[in-house]
């Protein structure tokens, strides 16, 4: 069998033009500053590159410092993983300084940030205990956080707040680093959002569904209230790739249903890697009315302290 011979295409009347005519997307304008030694935050945010992330980064720190300077909320809402990371600090210094309004968090942000103001640890190793049926078993966190629940639901209240209440009634050692313990003694809400079976406590004999339910739902009506004041304010998903995203779409809707005005909002997406719900349910539909969102890819004990950083930088310039 004979090879076809193939000749190959003559490149000798392409067409050209000039790069000096053509426009590009890219130009030495846009190139980002060298560090050096000592920078500033405002420095290091002058200095990124103006493409992509460089553009969107800080002008979602403007419009968030400029949603606080003009006194509008900003909500947080999060995933138990921020905890586990050891960002608490964080988040609860700039409770201090009044940027967070309130947080909404998933069921297993609350047995994290619990089991850190009851022993100072968490996050049991899973592949350790599963095969024997021990995870998810730890006793003291089920009884506390199932009491919680149930003593909230007779006194009518949200899980958030029964949480928060439980947590200074133990007076636990590790309070001060608990999220959940500092905003109850700042008075500065937070919602729980639980999904039935998803948490190890529903699996403890003192679960009870119906106090479970009663004060989830509680708590969501009280979320609803806070986003139906969010006009000109700020709404941020860290971690959460499917239950606060649809959360806070559900609320969104709701709200604008009941003639609340909520259209122009700033909201940002932070996690590991794009999820549909949040690029949907938080950065893109939320803003179609108005506003802006923005999606912002990387590890949280990175992306948050800088996040941190530069808010409270320019808040100080102001």
């Amino acid at each position: 069998m004979t090879n076809q011979t193939i000749t190959p295409l003559d490149f000798s009347g392409l067409h050209t033009y000039s790069v000096y005519n053509r426009h590009s997307k890219v130009t030495v304008k846009d190139f980002a500053g060298p560090v050096h030694p000592g920078m500033t935050v405002k420095e290091l945010l002058a200095a990124l590159p103006a493409q992509f992330a460089g553009v969107d980064f800080p002008e979602f720190i403007q419009r968030t410092v400029t949603a606080i300077h003009n006194k509008r909320p900003l909500l947080l809402g999060m995933g138990a993983h921020v905890i586990k990371v050891g960002l608490n600090p964080v988040l609860i210094d700039l409770m201090e300084r009044g940027v967070i309004s309130a947080i909404a968090l998933n069921g297993a942000g609350i047995i994290h940030d619990t089991e850190i103001a009851m022993v100072g640890q968490t996050s049991e190793e899973v592949a350790d205990v599963l095969g024997t049926g021990a995870f998810g078993a730890a006793k003291e966190t089920g009884e506390v956080l199932n009491n919680a629940i149930n003593r909230g639901a007779e006194e009518g209240i949200g899980l958030g707040e029964a949480v928060g209440n439980e947590l200074l009634r133990q007076d636990f050692p590790y309070n001060d680093q608990s999220l959940i313990a500092r905003a109850r003694r700042l008075n500065i809400p937070v919602t729980v959002h639980v999904a039935i079976g998803t948490d190890i406590i529903h699996i403890h004999p003192s679960a009870d569904g119906a106090a479970i339910g009663q004060t989830s739902h509680y708590d969501f009506r009280v979320f609803c209230r806070l986003v139906s004041g969010l006009e000109g304010g700020v709404y941020l998903n860290v971690g959460s790739a499917v239950l606060l995203p649809e959360v806070f779409l559900k609320a969104l809707t709701v709200v604008r249903n009941l003639g609340y005005e909520v259209k122009k909002i700033t909201t940002a997406n932070f996690d590991f890697i794009r999820h549909y719900r949040p690029a949907t349910n938080v950065v893109h539909r939320p803003t179609m009315e108005g506003g802006k969102g923005f999606n912002f890819t990387g590890h949280h004990e990175l992306m948050i302290p800088l996040l941190a950083a530069a808010i409270v930088d320019r808040l100080e310039s102001i």
